[in-house]
């Protein structure tokens, strides 16, 4: 059963949260970190993406941002723009996108439970983006960044999460430039929170990596390692946790995650469109946006014209659950054979385009002539992301894309 437990909060007065808090590290680059926080002196990019504050040529991870990131940090809390709070609590951390809100419990994961398998992932992770979170995480001796899980759904945490967001007043509550909603309450009722403990214990036998599986690996190797440097641990100490926003699965939807291609591999558009025929049914829908409506069914944007294609009977096993995915479907039957892209994670005629940007942005890509082809595929499902990770399968590369994204800042993990 899943270890959740509350923390010390490290967070920021109310009047600051908004400018403080910020997008993921791993959304932007150097620049659009420079704009984000431009005007903002308080900004948590200047913790996060600390090279921002140094000459434009500095490597990113070069000893001496990590340093800069660490001397910062000390300096918002001596500023008072981050206070520790004086007893653990668990956090509610709502988000708001169009009419849809989505709550979840921010409390610390286990270690152990990451090294056992009670927390699941289904994705693979790069040793390089591990190793650069982990050496912020040692800077700084912090989670500075949530990371976000699902969980299935639980009355009594629901219940309880009802009664606190329907009559207290919110710690935060503000819309981010984006246009997303961030809601914040503290968990202030010691029953609450013990309640809130006992039901992951007793209710909830796994958890789920829904997006962060960097931030995730990242904390809980800097985890193992302060163990190893501390044999006499009792497991009780901070370092033996790590912080995540538990969100139950019914609540969560995953958004479409599409593909543009920079070229048809020698070949001409009408040579291309007979051979996916052998895969697909193909159907031309004319120069109007189309979205697939469900899955195995995918929109193509070529030459100023939108296509349907259907997976042709065949082509997928239902019963696997890799096999099943539509992103196994397009690279097995299309991008693979046809277009010769052998490995989504590192060629260079693929890129991938979050389902937030809309339609329009492969319109825009393909257009204007840096991209031959756009794929649009139907989102992946949460239960078929609890499938692949119950089955101890790891998805293709850029399957799933969870909007809105979580903000750094509202609360931090001291280790």
């Amino acid at each position: 059963m899943a270890t959740v437990k509350p923390f010390r909060g490290l967070r920021p007065p109310p009047e600051i949260a908004k400018d403080l808090s910020c997008l993921p590290y791993d959304v932007m680059s150097s620049e659009e970190a420079a704009a984000m926080a431009e005007g903002k002196a308080c900004s948590l990019l200047h913790i996060t993406r600390s090279e921002i504050d140094m000459p434009k040529d500095v490597d990113v991870h070069s000893p001496e941002v990590y340093a800069k990131s660490a001397a910062n940090f000390a300096l918002w809390q001596e500023k008072g723009w981050l206070v520790q709070d004086e007893t653990p609590h668990f956090y509610i951390y709502a988000q708001t996108m169009g009419k849809r809100t989505q709550y979840g419990i921010v409390g610390c994961a286990a270690v152990d439970d990451y090294l056992s398998g009670v927390i699941k992932e289904h994705e693979l992770t790069r040793p390089d983006k591990e190793e650069d979170r982990m050496v912020h995480i040692r800077t700084n001796n912090a989670n500075m960044e949530p990371v976000f899980f699902a969980y299935p759904a639980v009355k009594e945490i629901d219940e309880i999460v009802g009664r606190i967001t329907k009559n207290e007043e919110p710690e935060y509550d503000f819309v981010s430039s984006d246009g997303f909603g961030h809601h914040f309450w503290v968990v202030k009722k010691e029953e609450d929170n013990k309640n809130i403990e006992r039901l992951f214990s007793e209710k909830v036998p796994f958890t789920y990596v829904a997006d962060g599986h960097h931030r995730t690996a990242a904390a809980a190797l800097v985890g193992k390692e302060k163990r190893a440097k501390n044999p006499g641990y009792k497991g009780d100490e901070e370092f033996n946790f790590f912080m995540a926003v538990h969100f139950p699965d019914n609540q969560l939807k995953i958004i479409d995650y599409n593909r543009v291609v920079k070229d048809l591999n020698g070949l001409s558009v009408d040579d291309f469109l007979t051979k996916i025929e052998q895969g697909f049914v193909v159907e031309k829908m004319g120069s109007e946006m189309y979205r697939p409506s469900k899955l195995h069914e995918f929109s193509m944007y070529i030459e100023g014209g939108w296509y349907k294609l259907t997976a042709r009977e065949g082509t997928y096993d239902d019963n696997d659950p890799i096999g099943v995915l539509d992103v196994t479907i397009l690279t097995d039957q299309l991008l693979s054979p046809i277009l010769d892209i052998q490995d989504l994670r590192r060629s260079k005629r693929i890129d991938f385009v979050g389902g937030i940007r809309g339609l329009g942005e492969l319109v825009k890509r393909v257009d204007s002539g840096e991209m031959k082809v756009a794929f649009a595929l139907f989102p992946v499902s949460m239960e078929q992301l609890i499938t692949v990770a119950d089955s101890g399968n790891i998805m293709p590369p850029k399957t799933t894309w969870f909007e809105p994204k979580l903000r750094s800042g509202l609360v931090i993990h001291l280790l």
